[in-house]
């Protein structure tokens, strides 16, 4: 009977110390103004374009735009190309090429993570600040392999696209 009390205590603790700790992990997030993920499947087909209609955002304030990538082990490149476009209230469309290091020279995937999935929180805009009205972005993988035209059908291990912004200190 004694054993069974001690058991109970136990898992009592381990119950309130997990709530407090996402407690403590969700409250300590005061930068986030937006932070949506969404899943690409087991690849990311080239022509698929993963899209967020962004919140209503105090336009006197500047904001960091981050684009956030979850990846495995089975992402075979040391970098990623990305096309992003910034639908504007006014339609004008801001589109940008970029290219991120995805990976260490000895083939370790870069970003967090305690398992095979690594997060990369990886800078778009900094310091930018919002016009009234809606903005939506769009986000599209252009990877290709060394001296091919065109690009990689279907991107393996990368398993979702997600878009964060950030208030400033």
């Amino acid at each position: 009977m004694r054993l069974k009390s001690r058991f109970l205590f136990f898992l009592i603790q381990i119950v309130i110390f997990c709530f407090t700790s996402s407690l403590l992990l969700v409250s300590c997030d005061k930068k986030r103004v937006f932070d949506e993920y969404k899943s690409v499947g087991k690849s990311w087909n080239k022509d698929s374009i993963v899209s967020f209609d962004l919140p209503k955002i105090d336009t006197s304030k500047p904001y960091d735009l981050f684009l956030n990538l979850r990846s495995n082990n089975d992402y075979s490149f040391n970098n990623i190309f990305l096309i992003v476009s910034l639908e504007q209230p006014d339609k004008k469309i801001k589109v940008d090429t970029l290219e991120y290091q995805m990976a260490n020279p000895d083939g370790t995937l870069l970003g967090e993570g305690f398992t095979d999935v690594k997060e990369s929180k990886l800078y778009y805009k900094e310091r930018m600040k919002f016009k009234s009205g809606n903005y939506k972005i769009h986000i599209k993988q252009a990877v290709r392999k060394t001296g091919k035209i065109s690009g990689v059908d279907k991107l393996d291990g990368i398993t979702d696209v997600g878009f964060r912004i950030e208030k400033l200190d």
